[in-house]
């Protein structure tokens, strides 16, 4: 049986769709592309058919705000130790079965988001939280791309910088629209393989890759890659050599890779937590592949946590979690070997998580 949602007022036209000759509706903001009968939702919930268009059902509610430290998106190369608010909505345009957000991306309770989270008193309250960036995240923003670029546009106003957290499965002319307004992402390649896209997830790799090959060509937003270590599905040697050849080849040696570790949830709970060895091994094989900025996550590791200068191999920014040690960059905030965006001193935020509320 379908889902049904009765549309409210203030829901948010959108753009990204086209009728089709039997008078459904096709979504098209990406590679999904739901076809969609009145009153029915897509596969991401929040994008609904109604009055013979495509709405965003999630605009201007969140499922909360939360002020983290930037490093935890992970955005190791991107303005280190600074605290960035971040929130999300719910829904989401894959179906991953290992999904450790499963209570947002997969929510069906959109009575449960937060009202009157506008664009412009989110970025007031980033603003006045001392936050230098607003991050996107927790579900993803392709989903919510018109609540997102309204937001960032806002933030852009006041000099907040904006921040993707996305699995990057969003149509061309879309995609256009929601980097245009970001300054930086985390993109989320899950694997190396169409073959576990498929089973997995309920999609395909390709359009990841082509989004990535976008970002690295045609924009200057600054890009990380995530990769979560499942057992027995994504972390052999070949499948890790693969990934790590194809980012030198395309994106090359600076774009920093995370390797963290999944825990059972969702509906994947027949395997064990990745072990902290299998991140060390992803690791080592990035750097034997040229990779100069390979990490882990999800496990205490500060040698895997931390930034070394590729050439000389001294330590530039010492991370145990998100706590901040050594700071080995000029002055100027740069070093000669070393890519990235930072600046001359660390921020003091930390390891703080503080949830937070957005005034009307």
């Amino acid at each position: 049986m379908r889902s049904v949602i009765n549309i409210q007022p203030g829901h948010y036209p959108t753009r990204y769709w086209h009728r089709l000759e039997d008078g459904r509706i096709q979504c098209d903001v990406c590679p999904r592309a739901c076809k969609l009968k009145s009153g029915q939702p897509g596969l991401c919930f929040v994008r609904v058919c109604e009055d013979d268009q495509i709405l965003l059902t999630s605009y201007g509610r969140s499922s909360g705000f939360c002020v983290d430290p930037i490093e935890k998106k992970p955005l190791n190369h991107f303005l280190p130790g600074t605290p960035v608010l971040s929130f999300g909505t719910a829904g989401c345009n894959l179906a991953c079965k290992f999904c450790q957000n499963w209570d947002l991306s997969k929510s069906r309770e959109l009575h449960t988001l937060a009202a009157n989270a506008a664009p412009a008193a989110i970025a007031r309250q980033a603003r006045a939280l001392g936050c230098r960036s607003v991050a996107y995240t927790y579900n993803d923003p392709v989903v919510f791309l018109e609540y997102a670029r309204d937001t960032a546009l806002a933030c852009r106003e006041s000099g907040i910088r904006n921040l993707a957290v996305t699995a990057g499965y969003i149509n061309p002319e879309a995609r256009r629209e929601l980097f245009s307004v970001m300054d930086a992402a985390n993109v989320d390649l899950k694997a190396f393989t169409d073959e576990f896209y498929h089973r997995l997830c309920g999609g395909h790799l390709a359009p990841v890759l082509e989004t990535l090959l976008y970002l690295k060509r045609e924009t200057q937003v600054w890009l990380e890659l995530t990769t979560l270590l499942i057992p027995g599905h994504n972390d052999s040697d070949a499948e890790l050599e693969r990934l790590c050849a194809w980012i030198l080849e395309h994106l090359g040696p600076d774009t920093p890779l995370h390797f963290t570790a999944f825990h059972p949830d969702w509906k994947l709970r027949d395997r064990p937590p990745t072990p902290p060895a299998t991140l060390t091994r992803a690791r080592a094989i990035a750097r034997r592949a040229g990779i100069r900025y390979a990490y882990t996550g999800n496990v205490r590791d500060p040698e895997g946590d931390s930034t070394w200068c590729h050439g000389c191999g001294a330590l530039l920014i010492e991370r145990d979690r998100y706590r901040l040690g050594v700071w080995g960059l000029t002055p100027a905030g740069r070093c000669a070997a070393c890519a990235g965006r930072f600046e001359a001193a660390p921020d003091a935020w930390g390891a703080r998580r503080l949830p937070v509320e957005i005034p009307a």
